[in-house]
């Protein structure tokens, strides 16, 4: 199988891929903004283009929200805190290919009328932050950037804004908190960025993959795009494959692949062993089994089977992999994260970290998954951003499909991979 769409990714591979000279002439920001800046809303619209940062939102829509002849400054923030544990696949493609970002920030402030945009990066990520600031400075000194671009009278001013290091950052309006200048913390909504965002201004906030595909659109069509996908997911996204595979990676494909075929290009399961879960969109999306291999990775397709898409982070899990100790590290994240503004979040994963602390050392008891699964029900649809609802997700579905093994931490007093798996789980 080698049903690949390298659009992003098609240069990576060129040693001078981070470069203007590498990346060519921004040609798609040229045309753009020789266009009426409502009809580049509308070629995004007609692309079926969503959001690739994990909700899957019509990304032309969220830019059609922005109110016109308000007389406020609008404002373009791009979300790269990428923190998500099993999601890689925007620190990459600022390294190798920073420069579609940049001429997508272009298109996308036009088209929005700002005239002053954002990239908010994860603040660890240092070196990124320097390739970034390369290709911002290589772009001003084109004339891409500043005053009247391309002789078009459009002018815009681009920040890299390094961030602090906090998961909930990457939630879009604690992003903007942050930005601000002030503890990162979501936001009570209504009202929505699109009318009060950064500074209380219109403001779209938009993934690094999002804004990165944009060019390609404007130079190639809606029609190119949507021809691609299926009919509702359409075009191409970055599937990060990590864990027990045998060549993990990206591999840029059309959504609707499944994982079976993105495995087969990966070669298989690390040689000797089989597939036992994985995620289809990094740990806070409902985990999938061997079960769902051909399951197509769309956003209806996956939600369908009890799951999200998300940032199509795939982490594959093999039979040596014990459930509980997973499920235990990330529910350790999400406490370690939470930024304590709700009451649900703040004590429903504290709660949950430590009675899967107990569990994961075979000192618990059966009731105690109902008690987890309680648990996270209260926290289910209660918090204030999408933090606590993704925690509750490998907690469902992990006791759903691996009660078993749950309760046979319980029989033996301990977790059965700490023994040799073949005596206790036979071939499991």
């Amino acid at each position: 199988m080698t049903t690949l769409t390298p659009v992003l990714t098609a240069n990576w591979d060129r040693p001078d891929s981070f470069t203007l000279n590498g990346y060519g002439e921004y040609k798609a920001a040229k045309k753009a903004l020789g266009m009426d800046q409502d009809a580049v809303i509308q070629a995004v619209k007609d692309s079926g283009l969503r959001g690739r940062g994990g909700a899957g939102f019509p990304t032309g829509m969220k830019w059609g929200f922005i109110p016109q002849g308000d007389g406020k400054p609008h404002y373009l923030v791009v979300n790269a805190d990428e923190s998500e544990p099993g999601t890689c696949k925007d620190i990459p493609l600022m390294m190798a290919n920073p420069h579609s970002l940049v001429e997508g920030v272009i298109i996308t402030s036009y088209a929005i009328r700002a005239n002053q945009a954002f990239i908010y990066v994860r603040g660890e990520v240092l070196h990124v932050i320097r390739r970034l600031h390369a290709a911002v400075r290589e772009a001003y000194e084109a004339g891409y950037l500043g005053k009247d671009i391309f002789g078009s009278g459009y002018d815009l001013e681009l920040v890299v804004h390094a961030g602090a290091g906090a998961y909930i950052c990457g939630e879009e309006t604690a992003l903007l908190d942050s930005l601000e200048g002030y503890r990162g913390q979501p936001r009570l909504k209504p009202p929505f960025p699109a009318v009060a965002g950064l500074y209380a201004c219109p403001t779209v906030i938009n993934n690094v993959e999002s804004i990165a595909s944009v060019p390609s659109i404007i130079a190639n069509g809606a029609d190119w795009f949507a021809g691609m996908g299926t009919e509702k997911s359409t075009g191409f996204g970055i599937f990060s494959l990590s864990g027990h595979v045998t060549r993990p990676g990206q591999y840029e494909a059309p959504l609707g692949i499944t994982l079976r075929e993105l495995l087969d290009m990966a070669g298989g399961i690390r040689a000797g062993h089989r597939l036992k879960f994985w995620t289809p969109g990094g740990s806070s999306t409902p985990i999938f089994t061997d079960e769902h291999l051909d399951v197509p990775l769309d956003f209806e397709s996956v939600g369908a089977k009890g799951s999200m898409l998300g940032t199509r982070a795939l982490q594959i899990f093999d039979e040596t992999t014990c459930v509980v100790r997973a499920v235990m590290r990330w529910t350790e994240f999400y406490a370690h994260e939470s930024c304590g503004k709700c009451t649900p979040c703040r004590e429903g994963t504290y709660w949950l970290k430590q009675v899967l602390i107990r569990l994961e050392k075979g000192q618990g008891t059966e009731d105690d998954l109902t008690t987890i699964t309680d648990i996270a029900d209260n926290i289910l649809g209660r918090s204030f951003c999408a933090l606590g609802d993704g925690a509750t997700s490998p907690i469902h579905s992990s006791v759903k499909y691996f009660r078993d093994e749950y309760l046979k931490h319980f029989e033996i007093g301990g977790c059965p991979f700490d023994h040799a798996p073949s005596t206790v789980w036979g071939n499991a």
